[in-house]
């Protein structure tokens, strides 16, 4: 089992910044890819950043050229770094990481998800 831990959120005026962190512990084997998503109130919960082990990344339109996610692969860790936050970036992020596990003689797939983390921006 794979357990995310999530850091960094909070609140912050409109055009400020915070850095999101995401720690992965476990039987981890390999990490396909780690990334954020969000769900704002009465909203569906969407793919903010996406960083693969291949080193490529995916962001939402919406966070294109504000937004910067980075992974250390020798931490299992993966952060975003946001800055000019909007209003509309208020939510709570989540972190996701797959991958496998090794248990015994076998690997796993796993998909986990972090309990999330409050991002608030005051307009």
């Amino acid at each position: 089992q794979v357990q995310l831990v999530e850091s960094g959120g909070g609140l912050v005026q409109a055009g400020g910044s915070l850095r999101l962190s995401c720690a992965a512990s476990g039987s981890i084997f390999g990490i396909t890819a780690m990334g954020w998503h969000r769900q704002g109130p009465g909203e569906q919960r969407e793919l903010v950043a996406e960083a693969t082990s291949l080193g490529r990344t995916t962001y939402a339109d919406s966070v294109k050229g504000r937004f910067t996610i980075s992974r250390d692969t020798a931490k299992n860790t993966v952060y975003l770094q946001m800055d000019s936050l909007k209003p509309e970036d208020t939510a709570v992020y989540y972190c996701n990481a797959r991958g496998r596990t090794r248990d015994n003689l076998r690997l796993l797939s796993f998909d986990s998800w972090g309990q999330g983390t409050q991002v608030t921006v005051s307009s």
